[in-house]
């Protein structure tokens, strides 16, 4: 597992809108995994700025999201559909159609993520998966108490996840307690994992997923398995890392290779 500690958020959003901008670039046909929530917005407006200003196309990409809420359909303004349309896809040159976030409004939701499971699969599995973290250390809507090897499912969520979450919906606004997500097996099998985490609210979170046992009790331990896993951080949200001098010196070290073979 690779720590990289920046300054700042907007340090953390560059960091990782490149990560994808590299490897979109290398492999124009790549398969992205994405998230939502309030961390990956500042990374997919670099992205959006990347391809305004020609460094990158999204014409030959692919996308999987993580998640989606359970009874909303696409065209709900509280749907992930819709986060990544305003967000990201309405402002790049990808196809939609190679665009794929589970049916919150399937008739039969277990099919359903049966279904995005073998499409996953289909594509040749996902190259580079983005996440945020939660607070409780999910991953995608993997709560808690999640298994470590489990698969595209319906999931329920905790009071912790409904809480932050509530501040997207009006009060008057249904807000569903149910999910549909990849698992966390689903997540291990992409081939490199982009982990993004702001501000202090996270910092335990972060230290139980660096620091912490292999655990079910923080999902996103689990990414200690993956070979190619980079959490990117602020300052803020590493600041419970029991040896930060230790991850910039590491960074610093790696950043003097990368100069040294680009040259």
């Amino acid at each position: 597992m690779k720590v990289v500690i920046l300054n700042n958020a907007a340090e953390v959003a560059a960091y990782g809108a490149q990560i994808f901008v590299k490897h979109i670039n290398a492999k124009p046909t790549a398969v992205l995994g994405l998230a939502t929530g309030s961390t990956p917005v500042a990374l997919y407006k670099e992205l959006i700025a990347a391809y305004q200003q020609g460094q990158v196309s999204f014409k030959h990409v692919s996308t999987f999201n993580l998640d989606e809420y359970l009874g909303l359909s696409g065209s709900h303004p509280q749907s992930y559909r819709h986060f990544m349309n305003g967000q990201l896809f309405d402002h790049v040159d990808i196809n939609k159609a190679n665009t794929a976030v589970p049916a919150g409004d399937a008739a039969n939701p277990l099919e359903a993520c049966a279904a995005y499971e073998a499409a996953i699969v289909a594509k040749g599995g996902v190259d580079i998966q983005l996440l945020g973290i939660g607070r409780n250390g999910h991953i995608g809507f993997n709560e808690p108490s999640s298994s470590l090897r489990s698969r595209t499912r319906v999931k329920t969520l905790t009071r912790a996840t409904i809480d932050d979450n509530a501040r997207f919906f009006g009060p008057d606004e249904f807000q569903p307690h149910l999910s549909l997500t990849m698992g966390i097996g689903t997540i291990l099998e992409s081939k490199k994992i982009v982990l993004l985490a702001t501000g202090e609210s996270k910092a335990d979170a972060i230290k139980a997923t660096v620091e912490g046992p292999l655990s079910a009790s923080c999902p996103a331990s689990a990414l200690q398995w993956h070979e190619q896993t980079v959490l990117i951080v602020d300052e803020a949200a590493a600041s419970k890392l029991s040896d930060i001098d230790f991850f910039k010196h590491i960074e610093a070290e790696n950043q003097k290779l990368v100069h040294q073979f680009a040259t």
